[in-house]
């Protein structure tokens, strides 16, 4: 770069007056001719171990006169990112199942006074919000707009914490960052209405605060990265099948390239990311693989904008007048639509300028008459903001011990820690009992029922949030007074499956509290974690129609389950501790030792119960013969019909069979045989056709379909808010026209089909036979 000649310091912060290209600082010739050398710290840091010697001192630093640019930049950015945000993650296109006014749901908030306003009015909450991401967008009215769009973002960010994950509490912090920041000093419809904001200096503090946010983010995340789940290669052993490590694996194992490629660079970007874009030397590397990194993200993971808003904030470490040195390269006359790059930033009352005695020394130019050069009670105030704030962000992913209540297998309120992607989670199991408070009636409740989250089975405060909700629907039910107990089966980081809260615990009556450890949780049992390297030596030793489950259980409780006549030969094995099989039907019990198996009755309970003063581990072995049964006929089909089209088969084809070929390949046409496998094997390879075409699709289909999808779903959006806003302004509509209306707005695209993906993960098999 070539901001030390003009006047930018190592660390990004500008000298008074300069601007880069285009932004000529005032005539020198009052400041003598030689200037005193920069110290090394200030080459590399931007700031003199002096400008920490006193209070005063810091206050002048922090509010230093620094080039708007970037930060201007960075606002059009995060704002029209915000805009789409809105539409999308934030739910805009599908309001109306989310909050549909009368529905019995059960909601998760993050205090329980809150609640939803009716749907119409959260449709205008919404518009508020996406009008204030315009505004910040635009800059214009930029200070309303800022409250506008951030008290109507954390109202629905506190209204339901299934939704809450860091990213969506990184925007929330930006956006308050920006209402206390001048940024829009800097291309800026504010700016244009008003000549003292247009292309005026911002303190130096305001770049200080996102950048030091961008670098907590980064750098927290890799210390949380240092869990040994993470280190050792559990928390996404999955992802190394994603196909954009395709390359990757051509010259490395899967297990390689999930150690090394996925955990080990994962955690080593994220240590180093903050670090790296600090420096000139090694920012064009950073931005290089910060940028590919998010890329990747984009792709695998369904994370919104958080991509692209954290690469938005990756110039923030560039010099503040970067804007203007690369848009000078632009044709003139594309100059009205891109940002301004002369004159140089004019002096602004936010900042603190140093006296001409103290400018000459580091050839600074003497400031204008009209500026201050004393700290004033605003920029005091910055300085003190920025301390506390920046103190506050390293101090809430370890603040833990103080809501001990959020604290499950994992601490924090999930969505403050930034220990994004450490942990995962599968589920074998969940069962709801109810019983009933004066018949002693005991029930079974569908789990999920009056909720449309799932995020309530891991955490305990929301599981106690579930459990009163149901308590209250229950008795239209004919339930009176309820008992609700859970129980839930986790496995983390690949462990055994095991319980989470204790199902012998009343969830309606139990204790919680946010400052105080919950009772009811059931302990994480890591010393069983080694077990994870032996699961993979058992399952290398089962062929592909074998599957197995492994079960970690605590004494004195037991698991019921129940075996599928799908299951035929279905077995336990006991890896460690002792437990007693019980067959419900038989009435009988038998004792395992370790290493003892004993085969399970298809269609029938059985009870394991964990005896003894230690946790059992105990394995599934089973082979769902139905499914086998069917893959084995599907193979056949598929041979008979390549043999056919070949012209290898000399047997003629019987006439149920003949559907195998004709008319039912051609796309569009309906499958209708009377065979059910050969119906399945027909609706199975017609779509995997469509998959196939589908992923093999140019780019330009790919980008037409992605277009199409997004026009369709942006139309939703906007056409259910102006149905809404109608109903506030003029009422509800006849029922009948309102039922057009929404069938109009819910309009999909012309021929469109579900996704071939989804329709094979519904298609079973032998579900349909």
């Amino acid at each position: 770069m070539e901001a030390r000649r003009r006047g930018a310091t190592a660390g990004g912060q500008m000298t008074e007056g300069a601007g880069g290209r285009g932004t000529e600082t005032e005539p020198t010739s009052a400041l003598p001719n030689k200037c005193t050398p920069e110290s090394w710290m200030k080459r590399v840091f931007g700031f003199e171990k002096g400008d920490l010697s006193s209070w005063e001192r810091v206050v002048c630093l922090l509010n230093r006169p620094t080039d708007p640019a970037s930060l201007g930049v960075f606002r059009f950015l995060f704002g029209l990112l915000m805009a789409l945000d809105v539409t999308q993650e934030r739910g805009l296109s599908h309001l109306d199942y989310k909050y549909l006014d009368g529905a019995p749901i059960c909601r998760f908030p993050l205090f329980d006074f809150l609640e939803p306003l009716p749907m119409d009015w959260m449709y205008f909450v919404y518009v508020v919000m996406f009008l204030g991401a315009v505004g910040i967008m635009l800059g214009c009215f930029y200070r309303f707009s800022c409250l506008m769009f951030i008290s109507t973002y954390w109202y629905i960010f506190f209204l339901d914490k299934t939704a809450w994950n860091n990213h969506s509490y990184l925007y929330g912090l930006i956006g308050f960052q920006l209402t206390l920041m001048d940024a829009n000093r800097y291309w800026s419809i504010d700016g244009l209405w008003n000549p003292r904001k247009r292309n005026a200096h911002v303190p130096l503090w305001n770049y200080t605060v996102v950048r030091t946010q961008i670098f907590i983010v980064y750098f927290i995340a890799g210390i949380k990265k240092l869990d040994a789940d993470w280190v050792e290669g559990y928390s996404m052993q999955y992802l190394a099948h994603h196909w954009l490590f395709d390359p990757f694996k051509l010259i490395l194992p899967v297990e390689t390239v999930s150690l090394l490629v996925i955990h080990g660079c994962g955690l080593v970007l994220d240590l180093s990311a903050g670090y790296l874009l600090f420096f000139d030397a090694t920012r064009p590397f950073a931005m290089i693989f910060i940028t590919y990194f998010h890329c990747m993200n984009s792709q695998l993971f369904s994370i919104g904008m958080f991509s692209y808003t954290m690469l938005a904030t990756t110039p923030l470490f560039c010099y503040p007048d970067w804007p203007r040195r690369f848009f000078a390269r632009f044709p003139e006359f594309l100059g009205p639509l891109l940002p301004p790059v002369a004159p140089p930033p004019q002096p602004s009352v936010s900042c603190v300028y140093r006296p001409p005695q103290a400018a000459s020394s580091d050839c600074q130019t003497p400031p204008s008459a009209t500026t201050p050069s004393r700290p004033g009670l605003k920029h005091k105030l910055g300085t003190l903001f920025t301390l506390l704030y920046v103190a506050e962000q390293f101090f809430m992913p370890y603040s833990h011990f103080i809501t001990q209540g959020y604290n499950n297998w994992t601490n924090g309120l999930y969505g403050y820690s930034w220990d994004m992607m450490v942990h995962s989670r599968s589920h074998q199991h969940v069962k709801i009992t109810y019983r009933d408070g004066k018949t002693g009636e005991i029930g079974y409740l569908n789990p999920g029922v009056f909720t449309q989250s799932r995020r309530w089975k891991d955490h305990g405060d929301m599981l106690k949030q579930y459990a009163s909700c149901l308590s209250l629907y229950l008795p239209k039910y004919n339930i009176s007074e309820p008992e609700i107990y859970f129980d839930i089966w986790v496995s983390i980081n690949e462990r055994f499956q095991q319980r989470i809260f204790d199902p012998r615990v009343d969830i309606v009556k139990a204790e919680w509290s946010p400052f105080r450890p919950n009772p009811w949780l059931m302990p994480l049992l890591v010393d069983l974690s080694p077990w994870r390297t032996k699961f993979l030596e058992i399952e290398g030793t089962l062929d592909n129609q074998t599957e197995v489950v492994f079960i970690a259980d605590f004494p004195g409780l037991h698991l019921e389950n129940y075996v599928s006549e799908d299951l035929g030969n279905t077995s336990v094995q006991l890896l460690q501790g002792q437990v007693a099989v019980e067959i419900m039907e038989e009435k009988m019990n038998y004792t395992l030792h370790p290493g003892e198996k004993m085969k399970l009755p298809a269609g029938a309970y059985h009870k394991v119960y964990t005896v003894g003063g230690e946790p059992s581990c105990y394995m599934y072995i089973y082979v769902n013969t139905t499914e086998a049964a069917l893959q084995r006929n599907f193979s056949q089909l598929l041979e008979l019909q390549e043999r056919v089209r070949n012209g290898t088969e000399t047997e003629p084809l019987p006439p149920e069979l003949a559907p195998l070929i004709g008319e039912y390949e051609a796309e569009g046409s309906e499958v209708n045989v009377s065979n059910p496998v050969l119906q399945v094997f027909l609706r199975r390879q017609r779509r995997m056709k469509e998959v196939k075409k589908r992923r093999e699709a140019s780019f330009l289909q790919r980008l037409h379909r992605f277009a199409v999808k997004k026009y369709y779903m942006l139309r939703r959006g906007f056409l259910m808010t102006a149905i809404a806003l109608r109903n506030l302004a003029l009422g509800p509509p006849p029922l009948e026209q309102l039922t057009l209306e929404v069938a109009y707005a819910t309009m999909r695209e012309p021929n469109s089909q579900a996704s071939p993906d989804d329709d094979l993960k519904h298609d079973v098999g032998h579900g349909e036979l």
